[in-house]
Formats: C-alpha cells, sequence, structure tokens
C-alpha cells in the first residue's frame, strides 16, 4: 500500500516548496554541530526553569547560536529584542520560532476547550482558534502548544479542561477544527500560527486522576482511544506534536521509539516537528529510566524527538554524543532539518519580523467582532442538565436574587491557561444581568472559594426569600482544574451545598450556575435544586453569554462531552465502555434491599449507587422537545467498499424554536475483541422552529465500522450491526440493525 506523507510542505506550490529545501540544505551544511544542536534547545523567556539551562544569558545564547526557539516572552518589544539577536548578530542569521501556550483564546478568552467541546460543533472550535491566532500573531507567537487532544475520562484529572472529553470521535472533531482555525490556510500569513497537537500519548489516561502520574493502557486501547485524535490533527495539517509526560509500557513517551519513529513517523507518516513537553526529557532520569542528561539525550534523538524544551539534556550532552560516537550526526540534521523547514514554512526566512507590527496589533486584539465571537462560542457550550418544572428561562421581569461570588468574579472567568486574558476585559454575570434585570439584588453569599459566613448566608436567604427567583452561581475557582489541579473529591468546594441546602429550603426556585472546568459530582444538587446549568469557564463574555440562556433569549444547545459521576467511586466513568459477562442494567436492580439469591448478587454493579452516571455523555435539555422518527437505513446489507446511508427525521414538538444535536452511535455486536456498548460516529446540530421537522442525512462507511481486532489490524469485521440515534448516549431513541458482508 502507497504510503500517503503528512508534511507542511505538501501544502506548498512545487516552487515555495523547492526554495525552502534548498534553503534548509544550505543551512545544514553551513551549520557547526554545536550550532545545529543549538537550533533543538528551547528556552524560556519568562522564568526560571530549574534545569541545565536554568543559567544562560538568554541574549547571549541567542547570539551564539545556542538557541533555536523560545516560549513564554514577556511583550512584543522583547520579542523583537529576541528576533533582532538572532537574525542580525548570529552567524547564520537563523530566526527564532517564538512560542506561547495559547489553548483557548489569547487576550480575548473564549470558553475553556472541555467547554468548546460541549457545543458539539466544530466550528467553534475553529472561530475560537481562528481568533486566537489571529491576536497572537499580531503580538509576535509564531507557534502555539494547542490542541491538547488528550481523550480524558477520569474528571479527576484537572487537565480534562484543556481538551474534548472522553470520547474519541468528538475530540478528533473538535481538535481536527482547531487545527485548521490555528494554521488557516498558509502559516506564512501574518494571522496564523503553527498548532501543536499534544500530548503525545496517552496523558488522558493517567491512574487515579492524579497530575504526572503513570498510565498503563492496552495496545488496543492506545488504537481505538487515544490514537485517532492525533491522527485527525495529522489529517487536519498539524505542523507540530509534543511528547507527553507519561510512560507507555514503562518508557516515556519522550524517548519511546515505538511510538515516536514506530507508530507517529512510520504508520501515520508524520514528517514534522516533535517538541518535547516541560523538561520531559529531564524527567526520563525521574522515571528511573536514564541515569543522567546524557543517557536521556541519547534516548530522545534516537526515537525520533526533536526540540528539547528547556530540560538542557540536548544542549548540554548532545555534541558530546556525536563526537564519542554514541550518535549518528545523521539523527541531528534530520532534527534540525524538521526546525528549518517549520521557520521557513512560516515565512521566517523571507522575513522574519513579519509578526512585529505595533500598528496591526492595535487592529486585532480584543477587537468587537472577537468579543462577538466569544459570546457566541459560549453560549453554545452551555449545557442545561436540568429544568424542573420549566424554571428557566427566567423572565426578565421577575425579582432576581443573584447570590455567589462567583457571580461576580471575573479571573474566575477566564479559567486555566488564560494566555493574556485580562480579568478587566470580562463582563460578569452579576454586570449582565444588573443591565438586563427590571429588579436584581446581588449578595455574595459565598466567596470564590465556596466559604460561607454566618452573615453571609443570613443576607443571602433574606434576599432569597423575597425574590420571585434564585440564580445561584456556584463551582470552582479556575485555579482547581487545569494543570497540577487534580482532585479527590469532585463536590462543590467549601460550604456551597449548605449555601445550596439554605436556600432550597426558602421555597423560593433556585437555578444554579455550575462554573467548573471538569464534570462534578453533584447528586445532591441534582436532586434537590430545580435547575442547574453547567457553564464551565466561559470566558470574556461569560455574563452575556449565560444572560442570553437565562433569559430565553437563546436555547440551551450545550451538550455534555464528559459523563458526570454520581461519586468519585464510580470513576473512571464514560458512555463506551466493554460488555461485561455479568451485566446489570440498573433499572433492574433496588439498591435499598439486599440480595436475595445468586442471580440478583452476582452480578456487575455497586451495593451503593448504580453504575450509571448522574449525567451522561451528550445529555444536554432544551427548552422545548424532540421526537425522533423514521430511522431508515440505504439497506440492510452493505460490504466494506459500500457507503451506508442513514435519515432520522427530527421534529420540534415544543411551542418554542430550539436547537437538538443529533447523535448517531453504532454498536459492534460481535467482534474478535470485545465491543463497546455504542460508539459515536455522526453527529448534526440543528436549528427547528416550533412543530416544525428535519430531515437528517448521514453516511457511514467500514472506517466507522473498524476497530483494532484480534489479528492486529485496524479493519471492519463482517457482522451484525445497529445503528442508534437519540438524544445522549444514555437516550436512544431509534434503532436499526444491518449487515456488514463480504
Amino acid at each position: 500500500m502507497e504510503t500517503q506523507t503528512r508534511s507542511l510542505l505538501d501544502h506548498l506550490s512545487p516552487e515555495r516548496r523547492a526554495a525552502i529545501e534548498e534553503h534548509v540544505e544550505t543551512l545544514l551544511s553551513e551549520l557547526t554541530l554545536e550550532q545545529k544542536v543549538g537550533q533543538l534547545n528551547q528556552v524560556n523567556a519568562d522564568f526560571a526553569t530549574g534545569t541545565a539551562v536554568a543559567d544562560m544569558d538568554l541574549e547571549e545564547g541567542i547570539r551564539d547560536g545556542d538557541i533555536g526557539s523560545v516560549l513564554n516572552f514577556a511583550d512584543l518589544d522583547e520579542a523583537r529584542r529576541f528576533q533582532e539577536l538572532a537574525v542580525e548578530e548570529s552567524d547564520h542569521g537563523i530566526p527564532l520560532v517564538l512560542a506561547l501556550d495559547v489553548i483557548h483564546g489569547y487576550r480575548t478568552i473564549f470558553p475553556i476547550p472541555l467547554g468548546e467541546a460541549a457545543s458539539w460543533n466544530p466550528e467553534m472550535a475553529a472561530l475560537s482558534a481562528r481568533v486566537a491566532a489571529t491576536e497572537a500573531a499580531a503580538d509576535g507567537v509564531h507557534w502555539t502548544f494547542a490542541p491538547s487532544v488528550d481523550v480524558g475520562r477520569d474528571p479527576r484529572w484537572g487537565r480534562v479542561m484543556e481538551a474534548a472529553g472522553e470520547d474519541p470521535y468528538l475530540t478528533a472533531e473538535t481538535s481536527k477544527a482547531r487545527v485548521r482555525g490555528f494554521q488557516g490556510d498558509d502559516l506564512a500569513a501574518d494571522d496564523t500560527v503553527l498548532a501543536c497537537a499534544k500530548h503525545y500519548v496517552g496523558y488522558g489516561a493517567s491512574e487515579a486522576g492524579r497530575e504526572y502520574n503513570t498510565v498503563d493502557i492496552s495496545e488496543t486501547t492506545l488504537r481505538e482511544v487515544h490514537l485517532p485524535p492525533f491522527e485527525a490533527c495529522l489529517e487536519a495539517g498539524v505542523g507540530s506534536v509534543m511528547n507527553a509526560f507519561n510512560l507507555h509500557e514503562r518508557i516515556p513517551a519522550s524517548s519511546n521509539e515505538e511510538l515516536v519513529e514506530g507508530i507517529l513517523r512510520g504508520e501515520l507518516d508524520f514528517e514534522d516537528l516533535v517538541v518535547s513537553d516541560w523538561n520531559s526529557f529531564g524527567e526520563l532520569i525521574e522515571h528511573g529510566v536514564a541515569g543522567d542528561l546524557r543517557d536521556a539525550a541519547r534516548a530522545c534523538i534516537e526515537a525520533g524527538s526533536d526540540v528539547d524544551m528547556v530540560s538542557g539534556a540536548y544542549a548540554t550532552e548532545l555534541v558530546g554524543l556525536v563526537e564519542d560516537g554514541v550518535v549518528d550526526e545523521a539523527l541531528v540534521d534530520d532534527a534540525v532539518r524538521r526546525l528549518l523547514t517549520v521557520k521557513g514554512v512560516l515565512g521566517l526566512f523571507d522575513d522574519p519580523y513579519r509578526y512585529f507590527d505595533e500598528e496591526r496589533r492595535s487592529q486585532r486584539i480584543l477587537t468587537d467582532d472577537h468579543r462577538a465571537a466569544a459570546r457566541e462560542v459560549a453560549r453554545e457550550s452551555l449545557v442545561l442538565l436540568k429544568n424542573e418544572a420549566d424554571l428557566l428561562p427566567v423572565d426578565e421581569r421577575d425579582d432576581v436574587a443573584l447570590v455567589g461570588g462567583l457571580a461576580d468574579s471575573a479571573t474566575d472567568m477566564l479559567g486555566a491557561w488564560r494566555a493574556e486574558g485580562d480579568p478587566d476585559d470580562v463582563t460578569t454575570l452579576r454586570t449582565t444581568l444588573t443591565d438586563r434585570v427590571e429588579s436584581l439584588t446581588y449578595v455574595e453569599g459565598c466567596d470564590r472559594d465556596g466559604a460561607v459566613g454566618d452573615e453571609q448566608l443570613e443576607r443571602a436567604v433574606e434576599a432569597v426569600t423575597s425574590a420571585d427567583v434564585a440564580i445561584v452561581a456556584v463551582g470552582e475557582r479556575y485555579s482547581q482544574s487545569g494543570e497540577a489541579a487534580s482532585r479527590a473529591h469532585l463536590d462543590l468546594p467549601g460550604d456551597q451545598r449548605a449555601l445550596l441546602e439554605a436556600l432550597v429550603e426558602t421555597g423560593t426556585p433556585v437555578a444554579a450556575v455550575l462554573f467548573s472546568g471538569r464534570p462534578l459530582a453533584i447528586d445532591w444538587e441534582a436532586d434537590h435544586v430545580p435547575a442547574l446549568l453547567e457553564a464551565w469557564f466561559p470566558g470574556v463574555e461569560a455574563g452575556p453569554a449565560i444572560a442570553d440562556v437565562l433569559l430565553g433569549e437563546d436555547d440551551p444547545s450545550g451538550r455534555l462531552p464528559m459523563s458526570f459521576p454520581i461519586t468519585e467511586g464510580q470513576i473512571p466513568l464514560y458512555y463506551n465502555r466493554l460488555r461485561t459477562g455479568r451485566p446489570a442494567e440498573d433499572g433492574e436492580v433496588d439498591l435499598t434491599v439486599a440480595p436475595e439469591n445468586h442471580a440478583e448478587k452476582y452480578l456487575s454493579r455497586y451495593l451503593d449507587v448504580p453504575n450509571e452516571p448522574l449525567y451522561a455523555f451528550g445529555h444536554g435539555e432544551s427548552y422545548t422537545e424532540f421526537a425522533y422518527t423514521d430511522l431508515t437505513l440505504g439497506t440492510d446489507a452493505v460490504t466494506a467498499e459500500e457507503t451506508l446511508s442513514v435519515e432520522v427525521t427530527v421534529e420540534n414538538t415544543g411551542d418554542r424554536a430550539g436547537t437538538e444535536v443529533v447523535q448517531l452511535y453504532v454498536s459492534d455486536l460481535v467482534g474478535s475483541r470485545a465491543r463497546p456498548v455504542r460508539e459515536l460516529v455522526r453527529f448534526d446540530k440543528l436549528d427547528i422552529d416550533a412543530g416544525d421537522s428535519a430531515t437528517v442525512s448521514f453516511e457511514l462507511t467500514a472506517a466507522d465500522l473498524a476497530f483494532w481486532t484480534a489479528d492486529e489490524t485496524y479493519a471492519a469485521e463482517p457482522g451484525a450491526f445497529e445503528v442508534q440515534v437519540g438524544h445522549a448516549s444514555d437516550d436512544i431513541t431509534a434503532v436499526e440493525r444491518f449487515e456488514l458482508v463480504e
């Protein structure tokens, strides 16, 4: 089978490609070994790293050709200064690549990526990334370390906020869109940045949800769950990939030849740049697979990893390894060639200062259009978890009590990984509702940490008692999720539950707005609070976006990208679980009484809680109702070379316009390996007027049915399948069967 390479050069005209390749080869022939190694050395400009390059004089290192890329520079003036040193004072004038973690916006901050994924609309992720790239490029950034494509099934892990949740297909579709948004059609354009798919690979499976912890996944799980989003990014043309911190088969990802050289470069034909995560080369020593930096440098360069982010392993050891005959210089040449090619594709050889324009900067950052985009994405990210007795939307003429420090906390709305986000740019929920509700009383009730004082509680109860409806903002602070923010307990921090208990007891209807970077364990709240709206961390337009939904100007259209557990004891919890030999359907089990016989007891279930999540993947309510009818397959038997057409009719049976996310799952009924109960393979988001209906069409191919078979190939096996369509992974309303035949 002919391989299809995946290189940034493939997207260029033949003339431009040839010019870049010629220039790169000329430079390689002129560079000394020391200068080549210097190109692979990435240093941090913002704070000490505590690694082998921590004491390096940054400006002197750039001038001497010992640095090829810099991350975390202070501002445009510093970026220009660094580039001037590289271009005008180093021997060969090779420009730097300047990098920054631009995760969900640059200055105009959008919802956290998990929230964007909750939109179930990849175009929202593309829009967010497009705006972020435009702003970051205008401020001197060439390279962002995003998107994060880690499939996360453990909400205790704080970094679930950075990616798209528990499902590989939704993650793949969202991640492809982010790559397109960042990189645009031409990386030499002054409004694009190089994207980086991370963390390669399996990082989302950190044991116990604990940051930087070990990972132990099977080859099948690697192939079916964690690799597909990376392959999707490669198909979208991503120009760089970042190593993960974790082990795979007890070998760190950065030095794992099977992962990098074998799968990424070999099977997936990726020809561009691989960068370490922060000091991940140096951490080989802590993992116990390298005795010192020399061992680490050798292992990583031989595995196919190119750029060393801040560890100094390459800078201090690679020259000696080559001179001693331990490492082939050709490996260094390959890595440098890839980095120089990126610089050429970015247009830096043509104009190293193309990203440094003060006038352009002032015209492209935090514009009205960008804020409007942030509001649109935030609106679509909101998930209505519950709406008892149609409490929402709130009538703007009602007397409304707004409670909770998070309702007026600008900094928390930005979430973690906020790049250049500024709390002064944020419009809070309190600010917006003050303008849009005729009678609003705001009381803090609890501070941002969830602490509730006696006086705060008394004032909150008084305000809610005299109101028509209460809107209560609760949840995490932004610093309680993100990197190095794992939580063993996922309930509302502090005394927030006690606050809600007191407010619910007043008898005034309560709607809770939840701010978080992850699914929370809110079993009591789901039982007792009439309405729950998951807002994630929505960004600079938090207040207007949430108010648009609370006041009914927009239908809540978000759906969960991760399951919400009843309790932490159910974790890891995900919808596309494997079948078990002794299944227990929760609806058939009465957990209030002890099992009376063998058949009831020896099943795969808990004694104290159901197996089912509190809110399942794909869940999300609307202000109207939708019905599914007429699920039709084009045929009941299809070959691997044919396409299966699927149609279903969706009707808005309510009395107002609304938005539905049509979710199509496939269940492979018998396979050579055990197959998940269902897997998402398509979705579509529809706006439907009251009383109207729409016919949705999907096309399925054998690729949608393929898995890592017992023969260790990725293939679709002949047999029986179910097409399942519905509102959510636990709310399937239409099912049809078909056969895949030889």
